[in-house]
């Protein structure tokens, strides 16, 4: 029998008074698979990850993350999802290893040394435990902001934008580390405009417009030309 999806949207509808961003939305993703979300500026995207990591409330529809319903148990939903926002949210002015201690504190999570030590080797920053952060590239930010999911082991990464404002190396890692994700039976949502490279880490597209998801197709056999052709033909930048 095939396991329940991580995540499962039905019949999702979020309004902000009488503008309704998403209205209708499903969409489903097992363990081991990685969607990425399409859509123009206001389609939504950054609402759906928000609401799958109990950010913000739907308005009507059903989100259910590892079996738990987001509206009415995120306390239960919290532990099973890892968001990564537009920016890294690191603090400049701490260390690597202060920053991974203050947000394991926030998390509620105990870490050993040796754990806070392991993660940031996890994500080859060991060497620099002691350095301030505003010295870090954007790489190196965002592969801190990655160091939290080492500890905590989400079951579910949310992400937004990942591979913005990295170079090739930085894409590069977080391309592998992504795909081991997946590999140790890990779901994504990743929202982005990017037709290239960056979508190589996802099994699906879903193209977001009006609301619902009008297209979720293998990625696979597409190439970047393929998904543009499909993004115009199904959105409104293409109408």
């Amino acid at each position: 029998m095939t396991a329940d999806p991580l995540v499962r949207v039905t019949g999702l509808r979020k309004a902000f008074g009488a503008h309704r961003v998403l209205d209708g939305l499903a969409l489903e993703v097992r363990a081991g698979e990685a969607v990425a979300l399409l859509g123009a500026n206001g389609a939504g995207k950054t609402t759906l990850l928000k609401i799958l990591a109990t950010l913000m409330r739907p308005t009507r529809g059903t989100v259910l993350v590892a079996g738990h319903d987001c509206a009415r148990e995120p306390e239960r939903v919290r532990p099973h999802v890892g968001l990564i926002g537009h920016g890294s949210h690191v603090y400049e002015d701490l260390t690597a290893l202060e920053n991974l201690k203050f947000w394991t504190a926030l998390a509620g999570l105990r870490a050993a040394p040796a754990e806070l030590a392991g993660a940031l080797a996890a994500v080859e920053l060991d060497r620099l435990a002691g350095e301030r952060v505003r010295t870090f590239s954007a790489g190196m930010k965002r592969r801190l902001s990655l160091a939290r999911f080492v500890l905590a082991r989400p079951r579910v990464l949310l992400l937004d934008e990942p591979f913005a404002g990295l170079d090739q190396r930085a894409k590069k890692w977080l391309e592998e580390h992504l795909e081991a994700f997946k590999a140790r039976g890990g779901a994504m949502v990743m929202a982005t405009h990017s037709f290239g490279r960056e979508l190589a880490v996802a099994d699906r597209i879903a193209i977001l417009s009006g609301g619902a998801i009008v297209l979720d197709t293998p990625r696979a056999s597409l190439g970047p030309d393929a998904i543009a052709r499909l993004y115009r033909l199904h959105t409104e930048e293409g109408a």
